[in-house]
């Protein structure tokens, strides 16, 4: 017991030195809580579900959000030193306890952090039980980001796949659409959980109720979690690195090496499919069959149109989609590469034929994304003027990827993938939704999404093309955020190049002195 609560004491420590943790402690419960909860409740009333519920459950999004890639992190960053441990004899019982109790400490932070923001906001009727639900959430997100970090070794596979678990229980669970619509959507983690804690009972409970089967997910998720992360210890893994060769050549073979890493990751492109799949067709299957109004430019005119709901919905999907994924990408790509890059250009690789090799992953990134995600898209969804849609999709991807990179050159692992995806979600599916607003409010037009997102607007609504703003805007967006990427990557890899030069000074210093000391 004294190896385990020395082992939570560090761990815990670990997690609360990093000031970006205790920044998106406060962050993401603003953005769920206090910003996002009054439009989600407006959309769960065209999707079926309840307004009032949705700004309850937003306290246990924003708990098992934080949980989920905290713990998520914790175990994927320390699995070598964790095998290690094991290795020098600590029994792996209890660096699974010792793990599996940080996780709890960090729920119970972040439920905290959560249920401040909401009680700041509002009154509660029912204070105990709503707490008691968010700790339910982060408990059972706690088990799925330990579950996945034991599994999954790659970052970016790892985060969208508990991005896609999340994103599949909030957006088509009880609260913000009809608890009875779709029987799958009762296997959701947190179904039975939103359900008991926003006090609406599912009549689907059985002889548990609504609270047990919310406590069997809670206790099943620690278990299975446990017994993962122990597996995840035993037995050892390699290591790999890279070379050089003359301009051309060097940029080839950073081209190359960007699209082998994406060869020798089968998951990422069966992520890359479902992903889209899963949330565009879901989409089009929970909305409500009813006509809506929305506001599009037409032949130069502004004018409102009545447009069928299940069709728009799958259609306004689909960039959100897109849009999450890239930025994703464009994230790890940079986050991945940020120290060998360093070292490259520091044994002598060109800076320039380095970051062209980037913007080519970063290309290819855009285009399987934005592939996968228009495929799924013409299944359910009629876009008037298909060639121009699909543009839109790509300007929308360029800037997002873009915008993910320099995250990735200025932010840490679990910052970064908090805003790549707050940034996308407020954005697209919150300011810039023609389903919550006829047009979006004036700030709006300062988000990266606003330029393509007209695009997509006006050639998915319209049958003809009107909007040449919308794709100056987001051209704009992409050279800017081009120019900053460059930046960042000249300034992080100048210093590399320095210290290099300088090294090599003073070796030839050094080797000159030796030659004039010898007789």
């Amino acid at each position: 017991m004294t190896a385990v609560a020395v082992l939570t004491r560090r761990f815990l420590v670990e997690y609360v030195r990093n000031p970006a943790n205790l920044l998106v402690l406060v962050l993401i419960p603003v953005v769920f809580v206090l910003v996002a909860a009054e439009p989600m409740a407006d959309a769960a009333k065209l999707l079926g579900g309840t307004g009032q519920a949705v700004e309850t459950a937003t306290t246990g999004w924003a708990a098992a959000f934080l949980a989920a890639l905290a713990m998520y992190f914790q175990t994927r960053e320390a699995r070598s030193a964790d095998r290690r441990l094991v290795l020098a004899g600590l029994p792996t019982r209890a660096l699974v306890v010792a793990r599996m109790s940080t996780g709890l400490l960090i729920a119970v932070l972040v439920s905290a952090a959560a249920l401040a923001t909401l009680f700041l906001r509002t009154e509660v009727d029912d204070p105990l039980r709503v707490a008691a639900g968010t700790m339910m959430f982060a408990v059972i997100y706690v088990g799925i980001g330990a579950a996945v970090g034991s599994l999954i070794r790659d970052q970016v596979n790892g985060t969208v796949v508990i991005l896609l678990v999340w994103i599949l229980d909030v957006f088509f669970g009880p609260a913000l659409t009809s608890p009875d619509r779709v029987e799958i959507t009762r296997w959701m983690p947190t179904h039975f959980v939103t359900l008991w804690m926003v006090d609406l009972p599912s009549g689907h409970g059985g002889n548990l109720g609504d609270l047990g089967i919310a406590l069997v997910w809670v206790g099943g998720a620690l278990l299975a979690s446990g017994l993962l992360l122990a597996r995840a210890t035993r037995g050892g893994r390699r290591h790999h690195g890279s070379r050089r060769p003359g301009w051309v050549g060097q940029v080839a073979k950073s081209f190359r090496m960007g699209l082998r890493q994406y060869r020798r990751n089968p998951a990422l492109w069966i992520l890359l499919v479902t992903v889209p799949f899963i949330f565009i067709w879901l989409s089009k299957l929970i909305t409500e069959e009813q006509y809506s109004v929305m506001r599009v430019l037409d032949d130069g005119r502004e004018i409102d149109l009545r447009f069928w709901l299940p069709d728009t919905h799958a259609g306004t999907m689909a960039p959100i989609a897109v849009a999450s994924l890239a930025t994703v990408a464009g994230l790890f790509i940079a986050l991945n590469n940020r120290d060998g890059d360093r070292r490259l250009v520091q044994s002598g690789m060109h800076r320039s034929a380095l970051l062209v090799g980037r913007f080519g992953e970063v290309a290819v990134a855009v285009l399987v994304t934005s592939a996968a995600s228009l495929a799924i898209t013409a299944m359910v969804f009629p876009a008037k003027q298909w060639a121009g849609f699909i543009g839109g999709t790509l300007l929308l991807g360029a800037v997002y990827a873009l915008l993910g990179m320099c995250l990735g050159f200025l932010l840490g692992r679990v910052t970064g993938v908090l805003i790549a995806f707050v940034v996308p979600f407020l954005d697209l599916g919150i300011t810039q939704s023609p389903m919550l607003r006829l047009e979006p409010p004036g700030p709006a037009v300062l988000l990266p999404g606003y330029g393509p997102y007209r695009v997509l607007i006006d050639t998915g609504l319209t049958d003809t093309f009107d909007e040449i703003g919308g794709v100056v805007i987001g051209s704009l967006w992409v050279i800017g955020l081009t120019t900053v990427v460059v930046l960042l990557f000249v300034t992080r890899t100048g210093r590399a190049r320095r210290t290099a030069r300088k090294a090599k000074h003073l070796l030839l210093q050094e080797a000159a002195a030796g030659s004039t000391a010898a007789p």
